[in-house]
């Protein structure tokens, strides 16, 4: 098997544990499946990205000894995001939404993990709208099935599960949902392997995928689009069952390395953490990817 996997950190905060059991279940994979691995760097949030944790992630994957076939950002295309924007407004696919974060938890059911399901309030507001607002993708009852490699198979409706979703947020920001779609589409990823946290995504970026490639397909700017395979790995959870969060400030690896931590040692902690070694004890990073590897 061959293709390209991807980790994709995003700078808006310092790594941290988590990210690094991530990272050990990329490469595990790559190795694995013999990938090539794609660095890149998820600054789509140009409202909390940060320059000092760009540069904090290459320096703590090159401390680490992490290495990479190729690398991108993904502020340095932009540009190439609006193209995509304006071939899915031209098949009537996006519209703006001017409710509130107030107005969307007041006025629409809650999925089952709390998340709002939005039912559509604002599909015909005119457009454009000078009103500030987001702009939403309408997306089609429809059904996805689709396989885990961990978790086995899934059947799921993003209309049933979060409703209409923003591609764009009120500031002007692209979101996580749109980004990450048009890079996998863009950077040929064929493997994603990523945390459980992340499995509530999957159907609705298959959809929106589907979609982009379709608005796309006459004008050719993207490749087709081909489904990755998944795999959602289990997380490394805080002392009250929380996972690992920047929000939460959970310890980073640049303070394990500033207070003398070896890579060995902080990656033995980690896989002892993920119970893939029964004592908390030293190890080099290509024996935890083998370690890893023969996990999957």
């Amino acid at each position: 098997m061959s293709g390209t996997i991807r980790f994709a950190p995003s700078p808006t905060g310092f790594l941290h544990e988590g990210h690094l059991l991530s990272a050990l279940y990329v490469w595990a994979a790559a190795k694995k499946w013999d990938l090539k691995i794609h660095l890149r760097i998820e600054d789509h949030d140009q409202g909390r990205a940060r320059k000092e944790y760009i540069d904090s992630i290459y320096e703590d994957l090159a401390w680490l000894g992490f290495r990479y076939d190729s690398e991108s950002i993904q502020s340095s295309h932009f540009d190439f995001f609006q193209r995509i924007l304006e071939k899915l407004d031209e098949k009537g696919l996006v519209y703006p939404c001017t409710c509130s974060r107030k107005q969307l938890i007041a006025e629409n059911p809650r999925s089952e993990t709390g998340e709002v399901i939005y039912q559509g309030k604002c599909r015909t507001q005119p457009h454009p709208c000078s009103e500030p607002h987001s702009l939403r993708i309408a997306i089609p009852d429809k059904v996805i099935d689709w396989h885990d490699e961990r978790l086995g198979d899934f059947n799921e409706s993003p209309k049933f599960q979060c409703g209409d979703f923003p591609i764009r947020d009120r500031d002007g920001f692209w979101t996580y949902q749109f980004a990450v779609c048009i890079d996998d589409i863009a950077q040929g990823i064929t493997h994603i392997v990523r945390g459980e946290d992340i499995l509530p995504s999957t159907a609705r970026q298959i959809l929106l995928s589907e979609m982009i490639s379709d608005a796309c397909d006459a004008s050719k700017i993207l490749p087709a689009y081909r489904r990755p395979l998944y795999l959602h790995h289990p997380l490394i959870v805080d002392s009250t069952g929380k996972k690992l969060s920047k929000r939460e400030h959970a310890h980073s690896i640049r303070q394990d390395k500033d207070q003398g931590v070896s890579p060995e040692q902080l990656l033995g902690r980690v896989l002892y953490k993920a119970k893939m070694l029964s004592e908390d004890t030293p190890i080099s990073l290509e024996r935890a990817i083998a370690l890893v590897a023969e996990k999957l």
